[in-house]
């Protein structure tokens, strides 16, 4: 169900309401777009609508709630995403993780923070960058290696929703770090950038487990999260028609799925593969149902 609180929320000279499913982001999704509120005004588990937009809402179905009660429910919902993940809370997140790792190059750290807050990305975002690095604290402990940490910071600076991405991102890597680390260390952060185009490192490969894992470790959330993260990836490909990104994504789950192990650190295992396998069996269900409803007659 659609649910909207007062407009109350001083921005742009107006004041704003909020708008929430309780039961998927997707509803919302839909019911915004029915509405013609642009996904512009979406923040992650809601929608910020300026007052003139109230009325209409509620009589297209929106049910009215205060505005605490209406917090209660997106947390009751489980679609609730925690403050700090939030574009304001995440760039100041990340700005103070930069500076702890490369204290003395924070020029370089708002160009990249610039690179992750694109307009266009919506999974691949700063978010995205926010959750590897979490996830490299989880694996490692906190005590994640320096072009483990420079990798992931690198890993999708570069986002076009094409095959060269990675490839664009390691060199895009090399560039900017030339004259900042070692060459040395350069090269092994260009070499870690290039492994997340197929999340297959060497047996041996302790930094590529890392970053590979703390990348996928997305795959291991619970079904809601998991939801968003294959909504985000949709639009970041909005660009492609929806058959054409049913079957590419098919080919996509499957990859992952044939991965042994997906997971390469123990922790990795222990805290994600089980619930990535059932994500991702599910959505390719999905995936194979779609396909077969498209097809018949």
């Amino acid at each position: 169900m659609i649910f909207i609180d007062p407009p109350y929320w001083p921005a742009h000279g107006t004041v704003f309401s909020h708008l929430i499913s309780d039961t998927s982001v997707s509803e919302l999704h839909d019911f915004a777009a029915a509405n013609g509120i642009s996904k512009r005004a979406f923040d992650l588990d809601h929608y910020d609508v300026p007052q003139r937009l109230y009325k209409k809402l509620v009589a297209a179905g929106a049910a009215p709630l205060s505005g605490k009660e209406l917090a209660r429910t997106l947390i009751t919902s489980g679609l609730r995403i925690r403050a700090k993940y939030r574009i304001k809370s995440v760039g100041s997140v990340l700005e103070m993780r930069w500076n702890a790792l490369m204290p003395h190059h924070v020029e370089l750290g708002t160009e990249l923070l610039a690179c992750w807050n694109e307009p266009h990305r919506h999974y691949h975002s700063a978010t995205h960058l926010l959750a590897v690095l979490e996830a490299l604290d989880q694996l490692a402990h906190r005590n994640v290696p320096r072009p483990v940490a420079l990798a992931a910071w690198f890993h999708d600076a570069v986002y076009r929703g094409t095959a060269t991405d990675e490839e664009d991102s390691a060199v895009l890597a090399q560039l900017s770090l030339e004259g900042v680390v070692s060459p040395g260390e350069a090269a092994e952060i260009a070499r870690l950038v290039r492994l997340t185009a197929t999340h297959s490192p060497a047996t041996a490969d302790e930094a590529g487990h890392l970053l590979c894992d703390a990348d996928l470790a997305v795959l291991g959330g619970p079904p809601d999260a998991y939801f968003r993260y294959v909504s985000g990836v949709r639009q970041d490909y909005a660009h492609v028609s929806a058959n054409d990104f049913a079957k590419g994504r098919a080919v996509v789950v499957r990859r992952l799925l044939a991965l042994e192990p997906l997971f390469h650190t123990q922790r990795g295992r222990e805290l994600w593969a089980s619930q990535a396998r059932l994500n991702l069996t599910q959505e390719l269900v999905q995936l194979n149902q779609n396909n077969e409803s498209r097809l018949s007659p």
